[in-house]
């Protein structure tokens, strides 16, 4: 046992025993009276919000916000409080506006308790509990800005991360006293440039939720699918739900008659297009159902999706890939966070809903595969083309496969038999498509090593691409532009031009381009997204992990974190 523990609890015992009426003539003014209580708090893990005791991390945080200054008070000092209380209680108060709830610090009770603490007959125990009070709560808002309010494996299994820091630990206290608490909150959230897009999203939506319109009444329901030129008893309800979302100008005329208008039509294929929809302007059931989505819904959509940002790791600047799931697409950038402008975007091609679900993960793409071969994987052998086998022995030669043997060796073969498909069965022999204009991944293979072996590819199946929902894959990424693509990835690496890109793609044979540089991906998951123009989109949950998220974040109230 050190000294300073054996301090320590001598500093609790003392306490303890502190008579109380000794107690109630301290005054506030007495730092050795204040540093003994906040001190016991400390050490005990007493917390003043009795369903939110003080967790092993949090205890840890705090002794080393206040062990090293002798317990000193952060917030308070002999004078008086200092400027960053209010600017805290403010910052705590508002937490709303970051995509975080007040009431999870617990502000209503720290208010009244700072208030004690700035009476006139306060004590040193007041003191003490409304300092530790406050340092707590803004540790607990500061984590839950920097990394979010739970573990990302809770509802994303495959999602790993490198830890980031919590410097604002041991920060805190420099902040409060220079009074420079603003930026230490800024600082430590997410700078991937979609996080400063929601939140300015998020508050325009409770500004509209807060209207005293809001809630919309729903748009009357249809008998049919209503066109352009058709009668719709709504229509001068969809006129104002589209100019108050920003699909039609406000100076757009008001209709005279339930005449659904040409230009009411465009209107309406902005807003589709803007929420994943088919844009044909024709108020289907699908378009109607989103046009009565609750604003207090899509306010909540928004949180959840500024919450799942605050998963991604501190990202080096320079190049990235980013592909978000629920809107089927991949961005390039050339250089974060110095640009956020993509220098290449396209529609992609995910995994099949409840099927074969693309996981949310980090990688880095190190290197190309041209012309590559197509290693079956063993799920798919074993639930499709075993069974297509058995029952058509030319179905290899059909597609252009053929059967290896698992270690590399052996001359392939395309013969189907009675010993070849047992050895299929049992991992003795394996399942390739031969590079080709027939093969599943296209001209090329974009590799970024992990356990799922999920990883970014061309494919000859172009028509799925047109459609508006894109997850058709058993989990690997399609893109839809390869060779821009490549020419993003190689951009360092002159030598291959496109001329030499398209050969490669095209030439049959396998070929491997290590990258100078890895080039890092994240594959993510928000149904809300800002673009760069500043539309709003508003995307299905195709995975449910919205949803999951919700459920996780509601369990969460009352406990410790």
């Amino acid at each position: 046992m050190t000294l300073r523990t054996i301090g320590f609890f001598a500093l609790v015992i003392s306490a303890a025993l502190l008579p109380l009426t000794v107690a109630s003539r301290a005054t506030a003014s007495a730092p050795g009276g204040v540093g003994n209580a906040i001190g016991v708090l400390v050490i005990t893990g007493a917390s003043s919000d009795s369903d939110r005791p003080i967790s092993p991390r949090y205890r840890d945080w705090l002794g080393r916000v206040y062990d090293g200054n002798d317990f000193a008070p952060v917030w308070f000092t002999p004078d008086g409080v200092r400027p960053a209380v209010a600017h805290a209680l403010a910052e705590l108060r508002a937490a709303d506006t970051r995509g975080l709830s007040p009431d999870d610090y617990a502000i209503d009770l720290l208010q009244r308790e700072v208030a004690m603490a700035t009476s006139v007959d306060r004590s040193p125990d007041q003191v003490a509990r409304a300092d530790v009070s406050l340092t707590l709560a803004m540790l607990r808002f500061l984590a839950d800005l920097r990394v979010g309010r739970i573990p990302p494996q809770s509802v994303e299994r495959h999602y790993r991360a490198p830890a980031k820091d919590f410097g604002f630990v041991t920060s805190l206290r420099q902040a409060v006293a220079a009074n420079t608490l603003g930026s230490a909150i800024d600082a430590v959230e997410p700078s991937f440039p979609l996080y400063g897009r929601l939140k300015h999203l998020l508050a325009q939506y409770r500004s509209l939720a807060a209207q005293p319109s809001a809630p919309l009444p729903p748009l009357p329901p249809k008998a049919s699918r209503i066109m352009a030129g058709d009668a719709y008893a709504g229509t001068a309800a969809l006129h104002g739900r589209l100019v108050l979302l920003g699909d039609l100008s406000a100076d757009a005329a008001k209709p005279t008659d339930d005449r659904y208008s040409g230009e009411l039509a465009e209107a309406l294929k902005r807003f589709q297009v803007r929420h994943g929809l088919t844009p044909d302007g024709v108020l289907g059931r699908q378009t109607h159902a989103e046009l009565n989505v609750p604003l207090t819904q899509r306010v909540r959509q928004i949180e959840l999706s500024i919450e799942r940002l605050r998963w991604l790791p501190e990202l080096p600047p320079g190049p990235l890939i980013a592909v978000n799931i629920p809107s089927f697409s991949l961005r390039a950038f050339a250089d974060l966070p110095a640009s956020d402008r993509p220098a290449l975007s396209m529609a992609v091609i995910v995994g099949r809903a409840m099927r074969s679900e693309t996981p949310v993960f980090l990688g880095e793409i190190r290197h190309l595969e041209f012309s590559p071969y197509w290693n079956v994987p063993p799920g798919i052998l074993r639930n499709e083309l075993l069974p297509a086998l058995v029952l058509d022995p030319y179905y290899l030669e059909r597609h252009e496969m053929e059967l290896v043997g698992t270690t590399g060796t052996g001359t392939p073969t395309t013969r189907v038999d009675a010993a070849a498909l047992a050895a299929l069965r049992s991992g003795q022999l394996r399942l390739r498509q031969r590079p080709g204009t027939r093969n599943a991944l296209g001209g090329v293979k974009f590799v970024l090593p992990n356990t799922m072996e999920i990883y970014l590819h061309g494919t000859p199946a172009r028509e799925l691409f047109a459609r508006t929902r894109r997850d058709f894959s058993h989990g690997c990424i399609r893109v839809a532009d390869p060779m821009a693509l490549v020419q993003f990835a190689l951009r360092d690496q002159p030598d291959w031009t496109g001329p030499r890109i398209d050969a490669a793609m095209s030439s049959g044979k396998n070929v491997t381009v290590k990258l100078t540089t890895p080039l890092p991906v994240i594959v993510f998951y928000t149904t809300a997204i800002v673009q760069n123009d500043g539309r709003a989109l508003f995307l299905a949950d195709v995975y449910g992990h919205d949803r999951a998220l919700d459920n996780a974040l509601q369990a969460t109230r009352g406990r410790t974190r």
